[in-house]
């Protein structure tokens, strides 16, 4: 029977297209479908590797970043973000040289141009001091000049109130972008994520569940990642870390860790 003056497809293998189109074909449909889907395939895994990059601290995407030490040892590195903040970096300064344990502080530097008292007396017992950006912005979303002035103006800052030049950075959450590596190279950083935090910074979370908490998780070579201030309020409320302090030197010593200076782990 005609039927336009073509024979009719056989049974079973009818077109959806036209004739002689791509799904006529012997497997087109597998075909044209995997056309369509490769590009979004690649897509999201391109998407996928940007996340990666931006969200995970010690991702080397965006350049590398140091997230942990040796695990050959039982050591550890204790770091404070956020700070200065005289209601805890104080006593936590206090409760480090009763202990003589080192640390260091990722300062936020409008609270350094706040609280430069603070900030001289970390650099005067002999803390290594970081850039954690002027007003704690996070920067997967900013441009190249922006870092840069965040990164420059904190180093500033950081210089006037402790004639000691910074040599380690933090990003504010961890996040960076393509543009963070150079900022951080023009100022000679290491640039530095952390092994794991206890989330101290959250209101609900009392000094003695602080202190479980990074019993529950240190490890050979953690870099550990408390809070002496609020990035965002320089008067925010962090004395239960500094209360929670003791208790954790006190456990990890009893475990057999020693803490050690961050600097040890720079280039």
């Amino acid at each position: 029977m005609k039927n336009g003056g073509s024979n009719p497809p056989a049974p079973g293998n009818r077109c959806a297209g036209p004739p002689g189109g791509l799904s006529c074909r012997p497997g087109g449909f597998v075909f044209y479908y995997a056309r369509m889907l490769l590009p979004l395939a690649a897509t999201a895994a391109a998407l996928g590797a940007w996340a990666y990059g931006t969200y995970e601290p010690n991702s080397p995407l965006f350049g590398r970043a140091i997230g942990r030490g040796s695990r050959a040892k039982r050591v550890a590195y204790l770091t404070f973000d956020d700070g200065p903040n005289p209601g805890a970096t104080e006593p936590i300064l206090e409760t480090l040289a009763a202990h003589r344990v080192p640390a260091a502080f990722f300062m936020v530097g409008e609270h350094v141009r706040r609280f430069p008292a603070v900030a001289r007396r970390v650099a005067a017992e002999g803390h290594e001091i970081g850039n954690h950006t002027l007003r704690h912005r996070k920067l997967h979303f900013l441009g190249p000049s922006r870092i840069r002035e965040e990164l420059e103006r904190t180093h500033e800052l950081i210089v006037d109130a402790t004639a000691r030049d910074p040599r380690s950075f933090r990003a504010p959450h961890g996040y960076r972008n393509p543009f963070v590596a150079p900022a951080a190279r023009r100022l000679a950083y290491t640039v530095f994520g952390w092994t794991f935090g206890v989330w101290d910074s959250d209101p609900r979370v009392g000094a003695e569940e602080i202190r479980a908490r990074v019993r529950r998780k240190l490890k050979p070579g953690a870099i550990v990642l408390l809070h002496d201030g609020d990035g965002y309020d320089p008067t925010g409320d962090r004395r239960r870390t500094a209360a929670a302090l003791a208790g954790i030197i006190e456990d990890a010593r009893a475990a057999g860790y020693e803490f050690r200076p961050l600097g040890e782990l720079m280039p």
